[in-house]
């Protein structure tokens, strides 16, 4: 991540990932020397449309079910601010009580991702959890809005998946592409990651692994005071991934995100999203 004007932006909600949010957004901010924002956003939903009941309604009783659902819509309005003003002051406090000095907060109205691609030309990272309060106890379900959020912002975004632990290990999955190339840049050049193992993972599906790509980002991270760990796995990657980062104890995995095409991701599905419902460590995502 580079610290240069850039804002490390934490996603807030009712849901219990927003304490771990916030953790990891505290964790970040003081390591790179970043400000910390504070983003809860109310999302509208549509009233029930009078139109749609039943032609038996008399007038009169619809306009007067009308009145009555515009004043439950402004009172749940009411409540929802007070709400998320309760949520920004709770995480305020505990991202103060993390260390971090001057954290600001922000409330929204709209859909989230317009409100976060509005913001982005201000974020450093984006710190937002697997998915929010609406089905949060629905064990291996990525948010509504994540794949889109994550496709529409070309910034890192760091989706949380359980509590905080200070990282001491991490991941790079790497395979030569665009973007696996620019999450390597990005952890050679990040003070992030320094004092960090960085493990540079290679999976290949037939054994035939390129040795030389592997070094060449190994030798990268090295000229940049890396400490660096190799390893070539051979399997499903998504799994051979997962297992390696339960048996070498790694604390986050950073990888690019959504590198092919729509068609070939309908075709064979999308290894980001295994990925995202399969691990049980935070993900480090980057387009």
């Amino acid at each position: 991540m580079d610290n240069n004007n850039k804002t490390v932006l934490a996603c807030i909600d009712g849901s219990n990932f927003s304490r771990a949010v916030c953790d990891y957004a505290a964790w970040i901010a003081q390591r790179v020397g970043a400000s910390l924002k504070l983003l809860h956003n109310i999302e509208h939903r549509e009233a029930p449309a009078v139109s749609d009941l039943t032609g038996s309604i008399g007038l009169g009783s619809r306009e007067k079910l009308l009145a009555e659902l515009t004043d439950l819509e402004q009172r749940r309005s009411k409540i929802l601010l007070q709400e998320g003003k309760l949520m920004l002051e709770a995480a305020k406090e505990r991202v103060i009580a993390a260390g971090v000095s001057d954290p600001i907060v922000n409330q929204r109205h709209g859909g989230l991702t317009e409100a976060l691609i509005e913001l982005e030309d201000d974020i450093g990272v984006l710190v937002m959890g697997i998915r929010g309060e609406e089905h949060e106890s629905q064990a291996g379900r990525v948010g509504a809005h994540l794949e889109t959020i994550i496709r529409s912002l070309h910034r890192p975004v760091l989706v949380v998946n359980g509590e905080f632990s200070a990282p001491q290990r991490i991941m790079l999955a790497y395979d030569g592409s665009e973007a696996a190339g620019k999450a390597l840049n990005m952890v050679a050049e990040s003070p992030l990651y320094k004092d960090l193992r960085c493990h540079v993972v290679h999976v290949s599906r037939d054994g035939k692994a390129n040795e030389q790509v592997l070094e060449q980002a190994a030798q990268r991270l090295r000229n940049a005071g890396v400490d660096v760990v190799t390893a070539k796995l051979t399997g499903a990657v998504e799994q051979e991934l997962c297992d390696y980062q339960r048996q070498h104890d790694i604390d986050l995995t950073v990888m690019g995100a959504y590198s092919h095409t729509r068609l070939r991701e309908l075709l064979l599905g999308s290894f980001t999203a295994k990925m995202l419902t399969m691990t049980q460590k935070p993900l480090l995502l980057l387009r």
